[in-house]
């Protein structure tokens, strides 16, 4: 009996000590409603708070005017699972921000004044299920290679961007992807458009409206029209323009297949140049004999 009382006394002075050392570790004008949780919605923040809680899990930064992220702040934060920093003023991510080893699944960067997701952003994160990036009316590019190895991503939003076109090959590369947002943005129906609309129209089921809530402007007078009025003749014309990059990838395949054919027939003429010398060679030996 008196080992039990002394277990409890044990107990509840542990608690005590952490419930201490949690007020002491959470971060001046932000609540901590438990250990893994850091809310510093708006604060009037203009960059990230200090005395962060390194086990903290959840940290929630929304409606303040936060400028930057450190590059390695998730690599000084590796238990980080739920970041929210909507409705910042956050203008650039650095490349690497989210390491490859980030156990980061929910990332929101909504409402900011992003411009561009360079190459890399993302560190081919493995854990990201959910991105958002809408609401970022300057963001108009996303580089090659800006999503590479999400494997994990399920839900991608791009909308109300300043986006007119869009890699499909980014897409292609995020095969656990299930729904994705790109209303709003200020597509062009040119032929830049047309592999991304044949992607959009195989992959409709994704979008969380079809194509009905999407529109693009007319090449010639700049008409939005919804691409649920599109279909695959509507870029007809199209399909028998190749891009530069696509013409280099033929002329190249065209130069790779024709190196191989000069090596394969030099191969060949070789090779029967040498059966006939010992042929020849042979019947020489034969006549010899006789």
């Amino acid at each position: 009996m008196f080992s039990c009382v002394r277990c409890l006394q044990f107990f509840f002075t542990l608690l005590s000590i952490t419930s201490v050392t949690l007020g002491q570790h959470c971060p001046p004008s932000c609540q901590c409603p438990d250990h893994h949780t850091v809310d510093c919605t708006g604060q009037g923040l203009t960059r990230l708070p200090d005395s962060i809680p390194l086990g903290v899990r959840r940290l929630l930064l929304a409606d303040n005017a936060i400028l930057w992220i450190p590059s390695d702040f998730l690599v000084v934060y590796s238990d980080l699972v739920y970041l929210d920093l909507r409705n910042n003023s956050l203008t650039r991510l650095e490349p690497g921000t989210l390491p490859s080893f980030s156990r980061l699944v929910y990332l929101d960067l909504r409402s900011n004044n992003l411009t561009e997701i360079p190459s890399g952003t993302f560190g081919e994160s493995q854990s990201l299920i959910k991105l958002r990036l809408g609401n970022n009316p300057n963001l108009s590019m996303l580089s090659q290679g800006a999503l590479a190895g999400l494997t994990s991503l399920r839900e991608l939003e791009l909308e109300r961007n300043g986006l007119s076109v869009l890699d499909v090959g980014m897409l292609r590369q995020l095969p656990s992807l299930r729904i994705i947002r790109l209303e709003g943005n200020p597509w062009v129906c040119n032929c830049r458009f047309t592999k991304l609309f044949f992607w959009l129209m195989e992959n409709r089921h994704k979008l969380l409206n079809g194509l009905e809530d999407m529109e693009c402007s007319l090449p010639l007078d700049g008409q939005r029209v919804s691409l649920s009025l599109l279909s695959e003749n509507s870029f007809q014309e199209c399909l028998g323009v190749l891009s530069l990059k696509d013409l280099l990838v033929v002329m190249f395949s065209g130069i790779v297949i024709l190196v191989i054919s000069i090596v394969t027939s030099f191969i060949i003429a070789s090779v029967i140049s040498y059966i006939q010398q010992q042929r020849m060679k042979m019947v020489t030996e034969e006549e010899g004999l006789e």
